[in-house]
């Protein structure tokens, strides 16, 4: 299993990060580059929750998204082809006097199969950079969405 937590400053507010990780609209794969437009189904969204499927490069996994606390996001994995388990992401949004937002996020990926043992344990090493840039990619994307 791999978890990976990183700790990055935005621009961005809670809520501008929130709006973010909750558009499940056309061009999703902007902000989010593992979640390719094509793959994506909203089985179900209510007021501060959804049920999402979402993937890319042939890995999807369905998401159960709860942000009934607003400076918290909890995205549980409820299947996929290779990811079961504890698999998941948690957003947790600090405000800061600045103006600034340190985003607590911890990722983790437990494969439920050889290729998600595979690709879990490269994420978890040599990967991790990987993931980092995708993450500091989605943050530049969200700060530049008009507020």
């Amino acid at each position: 299993m791999a978890t990976i937590h990183r700790r990055p400053t935005t621009t961005a507010t809670p809520e501008q990060f929130l709006a973010g990780l909750t558009d499940f609209g056309p061009g999703r794969s902007k902000l989010f580059a593992n979640s390719a437009d094509d793959c994506l189904i909203v089985h179900r969204r209510g007021r501060t929750d959804a049920d999402v499927t979402e993937g890319s490069g042939g890995i999807w996994e369905r998401l159960h998204y709860d942000w009934c606390d607003p400076g918290r996001v909890v995205l549980k994995t409820t299947d996929s082809n290779i990811w079961g388990g504890a698999s998941g992401h948690t957003y947790t949004f600090k405000p800061k006097p600045d103006g600034t937002t340190d985003i607590d996020v911890v990722v983790v990926r437990e494969g439920k199969n050889l290729k998600g043992w595979l690709l879990g344990f490269v994420l978890g090493t040599v990967g991790r950079g990987v993931l980092e840039k995708a993450f500091a990619n989605s943050i530049k994307a969200i700060e530049a969405r008009p507020a």
